[in-house]
């Protein structure tokens, strides 16, 4: 069994294109992203998939690994596959998302803990308490139900479980906000990239939810840390101040 930390890095974005490549404190977003996970103590390797050869060359110039991926591949699911190359069934494979530089390892860590839990669990995840009412009603905030094990029920973007009666009490930890990462075990993503997307992720756009329509076990790890990501040029003018002020 080996365990490999995957970081998903395109060039394109819609709100600030080249993101991976910008330079924040003297070094590209993508490097700060590498640096942070090799932090990760249980990971074996950490790997950059990209559809770039300037975000391959930033990222071994700084010291990490990148591999080409084909830019056509359907989600970033697919290029976390693509890039592990040939997998064991008992691998674990961590998807990271590249534009978080600010990411704590020990999330990392605890996510491979619970997948070495046994074989229970296919995929492990992230949730953070929601603290307002305006993330419970946003739709970009990914809400989950949990069950009595701290394992995946459903993921909405809608307010959810709903209270029938009263206003949501925010206070008990029933409301909880999805984090963008992900633990798979090798078996299981190779299945999950060979079905097609389900109509329950079509309707949310929530590529998790074809996991539990296909049976699979989701495990969740609690965290108080919400994460800082790097989505537009004031961001990551924002994320800089913190990089300095840190180092």
């Amino acid at each position: 069994m080996k365990t490999v930390g995957i970081i998903p890095s395109r060039y394109g974005s819609s709100r600030f294109p080249g993101k991976p490549l910008a330079m924040l404190a003297g070094k590209p977003l993508v490097a700060w992203v590498v640096d942070a996970v090799k932090k990760a103590k249980s990971l074996d390797d950490v790997i950059v998939a990209t559809d770039d050869e300037r975000i391959v060359a930033a990222v071994e110039a700084h010291g990490g690994k990148a591999v080409m991926t084909p830019s056509e591949l359907p989600s970033d699911t697919d290029r976390i596959a693509c890039a592990a190359g040939d997998f064991a069934d008992d691998d674990i494979l961590v998807n990271i998302q590249g534009d978080e530089p600010l990411i704590d390892p020990d999330i990392i860590d605890r996510l491979v803990a619970r997948m070495k839990e046994g074989d229970r669990w296919d995929m492990a995840t992230a949730v953070t308490p929601i603290r307002n009412s305006a993330d419970l009603a946003a739709k970009s905030v990914v809400k989950v139900v949990l069950d009595r094990d701290d394992g995946a029920l459903y993921f909405s973007r809608c307010p959810i479980p709903c209270d029938r009666d009263n206003e949501p009490d925010l206070s008990g930890g029933l409301y909880a906000r999805h984090l963008g990462i992900y633990a798979y075990r090798g078996g299981f993503l190779k299945k999950y990239i060979s079905e097609s997307p389900c109509a329950l992720e079509r309707t949310e756009k929530l590529e998790q939810l074809r996991v539990l329509w296909m049976g699979g076990k989701i495990a969740v790890i609690r965290t108080e840390d919400e994460g800082i990501g790097v989505d537009t040029p004031e961001d990551a003018a924002r994320v800089e101040a913190m990089l300095l002020k840190r180092n």
